[in-house]
């Protein structure tokens, strides 16, 4: 693939708002945890078992190890079509769904909604067997 095709390409961007998002993780949990356990605690090595025990500070902790569970495959599925390309459009919805379940998982996470929250990870993980799909067929 030349550089003007994948300069055209969606998914670099998509990449790239993907990886606002794993920030966004990141920060939610890093200042939940800051606000329980203080500044020093988290400016140190973190030595010990000291954990944040509070449940908004779990709940962000246990969002952002489940968004890592599928971001890589993510991040490959995204590359992998920016390389050969979606003549179909498919890759593209697949990545739209991901990410659209990703951005929502963590409200409906934070609030401790049940069984919404599983529906729309699956909702996501279908995204990416959507992109997986593109790339086979």
């Amino acid at each position: 693939m030349d550089a003007a095709a994948l300069a055209a390409s969606p998914f670099p961007a998509m990449v790239a708002w993907s990886f606002a998002l794993l920030v966004f993780h990141i920060s939610l949990q890093g200042m939940l945890a800051t606000r329980e356990l203080g500044s020093a605690w988290n400016a140190g090595p973190r030595d010990g078992d000291k954990k944040p025990s509070g449940a908004l500070a779990g709940r962000a902790a246990r969002a952002l190890s489940n968004f890592l569970e599928t971001y890589p495959a993510f991040v490959g599925l995204a590359l992998a079509l920016a390389i050969v390309g979606d003549a179909s459009g498919w890759g593209l919805i697949g990545a739209g769904i991901w990410f659209v379940g990703r951005l929502v998982y963590i409200p409906l996470y934070m609030a401790g909604i049940p069984y919404l929250r599983s529906l729309v990870w699956l909702g996501s993980v279908g995204g990416l067997i959507v992109m997986a799909a593109t790339i086979i067929f």
